[in-house]
């Protein structure tokens, strides 16, 4: 099941690309783990997935010093600054920075263990009240604020957008995240490289790599249903 369904969603990257003119290796796939066990995890490492992306800090922890040291893993989830401890010599980036609090503990993490932490700014492009992220028009403020912390490196943006029956629908909320990263990389900030949009998910994640998605994270497409009775 599990390479049947990975073997759907590259396809659907790669067509994804063609249709907008775009490379394969552009997008990095971040397989989305949280809630599975490591067998499932296992099995998509050995079909040569090495990013997966974790929601649960305790989680990702576990995982990751019982699987192959060379995956590299993402923290997609909701970050409480008293958790940042577990993660910052585990994960290769961190894509829900939200608050200039959260990013100091980052910085103070990341300075404590000599490393500079990627990490991407978090914005709710859809300005939901259930949803977590800085608001567009104060993203350019937000990581101009953090971009001047040390141990940290703003490597770009990241959303979660609504989620809608049509994939069509979120269209224009990666336009809109798309169209922030190149206005915010057009100011030059020191220490900030607009590189990278985390956007799109299981739903609609063809959409987010038309409008210029470099990070899509695809769990239930690849895993199927998550357990969450499992999380840690």
């Amino acid at each position: 099941m599990l390479k049947d369904n990975l073997a759907v969603v590259e396809k659907n990257i790669a067509d994804a690309c063609k249709r907008a003119g775009r490379s394969r290796s552009d997008v990095t796939l971040v397989a989305v783990s949280k809630t599975k066990p490591n067998e499932m995890i296992g099995e998509v490492y050995a079909l040569g997935v090495r990013d997966f992306g974790e929601n649960y800090p305790q989680e990702l922890k576990a995982k990751h010093d019982t699987l192959p040291s060379d995956i590299r893993w993402h923290m997609i989830g909701h970050l409480q600054r008293n958790k940042v401890k577990y993660l910052i010599e585990r994960v290769c980036m961190i894509h829900s920075v939200d608050t200039e609090e959260l990013a100091e503990t980052i910085s103070e993490q990341a300075v404590k263990h000599h490393l500079v932490m990627p990490v991407l700014a978090e914005v709710n492009m859809a300005e939901e009240d259930t949803k977590f992220g800085i608001r567009p028009q104060d993203a350019e403020d937000f990581v101009r604020r953090i971009s001047v912390l040390p141990g940290i490196a703003v490597r770009g943006l990241m959303t979660i957008a609504p989620y809608v029956e049509n994939p069509e629908d979120n269209r224009v909320h990666f336009r809109n995240l798309k169209n922030l990263s190149i206005d915010i990389g057009r100011k030059n900030i020191d220490n900030v490289a607009m590189c990278e949009l985390s956007m799109g998910m299981t739903n609609d994640y063809m959409v987010a790599v038309e409008e210029g998605a470099t990070l899509v994270r695809v769990g239930t497409g690849i895993f199927g249903a998550r357990d969450y009775s499992a999380a840690i």
